[in-house]
């Protein structure tokens, strides 16, 4: 089964773009769903990330304060690498057991979504195709501010915190450029619009690809 490489910046639209795939019934593999699930309270991964940045990363239940990680991460670039080194293998291991899995439904191809898919170049050597979400970059600051306060709207108080502009163009800025990433990558679907627009470019992002892998050049 043929393997795409989703990415695209912070409040692109990955998200959203990869459950239009997985409607369509394409098996989907999400980095981040991976990570959160990896750094619950008390699992290896957390208590190493724990080991190196300290308690203050964790909140009174023992889990991970994404902020106060985050905080710390996008604002020292040897911290973010450590951060790095601990959780992509990790992942990659998680994802490479998941993509064998896979292999039992019946579909022409399966994606990975990964954030930092040109950073880290990790998947590089098993995707046949890369697809990058783009949109402007105030589109990005807005959904992610949105999806955050959405968030936090449904947790106890307690666990809420507060993400900032700033935070979010942080992010950003430890990412690629919008325009290295459309030039790396091998596909784009842009983002601007509105959800039926979306889904409309990923349909026909879908028959291309399912053209493509049952009749590979």
């Amino acid at each position: 089964m043929a393997i795409i490489g989703l990415t695209g910046g912070i409040g692109s639209g990955k998200s959203a773009a990869a459950q239009h795939f997985a409607a369509l019934g394409i098996p989907v593999i999400d980095t981040d769903v991976i990570a959160h699930a990896l750094t619950k309270a008390h699992s290896p991964v957390l208590n190493a990330i724990a080991a190196q940045f300290g308690d203050t990363i964790l909140d009174a239940d023992g889990e991970l304060n994404r902020a106060a990680l985050r905080s710390i991460v996008f604002s020292n670039t040897q911290a973010r690498h450590t951060l790095e080194a601990i959780m992509h293998p990790a992942i990659q291991a998680q994802v490479k057991r998941t993509l064998i899995e896979n292999v039992q439904i019946n579909a022409p191809y399966q994606i990975i979504v990964v954030p930092l898919l040109f950073e880290t170049q990790h998947y590089k050597n098993i995707i046949v195709r890369s697809l990058v979400i783009d949109c402007d970059e105030e589109t990005q600051v807005a959904r992610t501010l949105a999806r955050h306060k959405q968030k936090m709207a449904a947790l106890p108080k307690a666990a809420q915190h507060k993400l900032s502009e700033a935070d979010v163009r942080a992010v950003m800025a430890a990412q690629l450029s919008r325009a290295a990433r459309i030039k790396m990558a091998d596909d784009m679907i842009e983002n601007n619009g509105s959800e039926a627009d979306l889904y409309e470019n990923v349909l026909k992002m879908h028959e291309k690809y399912s053209k493509l892998c049952k009749n590979p050049a």
